[in-house]
């Protein structure tokens, strides 16, 4: 018989409970969450201030790593204070909020994937109109939507699990809240909220998936009519970035959200979460900032500034 005494707490598990590794695991994460927090502020930073960096790519990408910084900040400072202390207890409340956050954190993230896609298909494709195409009004358009849709994605998800209830067990085999692992320890049919997430969240993943997708098949057919193999090169190596981002954030989230959990799943789980979580905000910074010749003429010529003016 079910334990019928509401709770009010739950208890994270967190990423392990060995006390030989947890301070190994506490600073290898403390390095990535710093290092994922210094390169997206430098990206930032380089995009605001370098005129030459005031396009449509780099206004995109800007506002992509703030994003990686934000969904990271959502789960990373609660993890990495579990890891050294004792109490791992989150109430309901922060519970929530941080559902809310980092879901809306995420899916904007996954639409403005989509954006960036549309972008590079404008500039591969349709070379001559590009700069009436992807204006400033329109680039600005372009990202509301995707922050006003994200909100709302993540108000929907918010609020169906304010139906849930809580009756024990009450621990979160994870080291933050998200929607999966709620749905383990509700007392309440989750049935409508796993039919939210199909529905809402596969009809606009669907959406997203496509217009992230279906510009490449454009761009592939543009870049195979180009003559020269260097020529053909240097177009795709334009979206090589992107795409490669675009491949691990969906496979995170596919796993995820769409394969079902099992106890058995639980530490698979667990690293699929890092991964998401820690480990792809960190590479997104790593692959645009490293592949991106333009990023790095910006950053020798900011440290070049610093270094005159001292």
């Amino acid at each position: 018989m079910k334990n019928l005494t509401k709770i009010t707490e739950f208890l994270l598990t967190g990423i392990s409970d060995d006390p030989h590794i947890i301070h190994v695991l506490f600073v290898l994460f403390l390095l990535i969450y710093l290092i994922t927090l210094i390169l997206n502020l430098l990206i930032i930073f380089l995009v605001l201030t370098d005129s030459q960096l005031h396009n449509p790519m780099f206004f995109f990408l800007g506002n992509l790593a703030f994003l990686d910084m934000s969904y990271s900040s959502v789960t990373a400072p609660r993890m990495l204070s579990d890891l050294v202390t004792d109490s791992r207890s989150i109430s309901f409340p922060a519970c929530t909020a941080q559902v809310f956050f980092f879901i809306y954190f995420a899916s904007s993230e996954l639409f403005l994937l989509s954006a960036m896609s549309y972008d590079r298909y404008t500039t591969i494709c349709h070379p001559l109109h590009y700069t009436q195409i992807m204006s400033k009004r329109a680039c600005t358009h372009m990202a509301s939507v995707v922050w006003v849709l994200g909100f709302l994605y993540a108000m929907v998800h918010t609020l169906c699990s304010l139906r849930l209830t809580f009756c024990g067990p009450y621990a979160i085999h994870n080291f933050f809240c998200d929607l999966p692992h709620l749905f383990q320890i509700t007392c309440t049919d989750p049935y409508i909220n796993i039919l939210v997430i199909f529905i809402v969240g596969g009809t606009l993943g669907l959406g997203a998936f496509a217009v992230t997708f279906v510009p490449y098949i454009h761009i592939l057919n543009t870049v195979l009519r180009i003559q020269t193999n260097s020529g053909r090169f240097k177009a795709f190596s334009t979206c090589t970035s992107h795409l490669t981002v675009v491949f691990i954030f969906y496979g995170s989230i596919i796993f995820i959200y769409f394969v079902p959990s099992t106890s058995k799943l639980f530490s698979i789980n667990r690293v699929v979460s890092v991964t998401y979580a820690l480990i792809n905000p960190l590479l997104n910074a790593l692959i645009y900032s490293i592949r991106n010749k333009d990023l790095k003429t910006a950053l020798r010529k900011a440290f070049h500034h610093v270094h005159w003016n001292k």
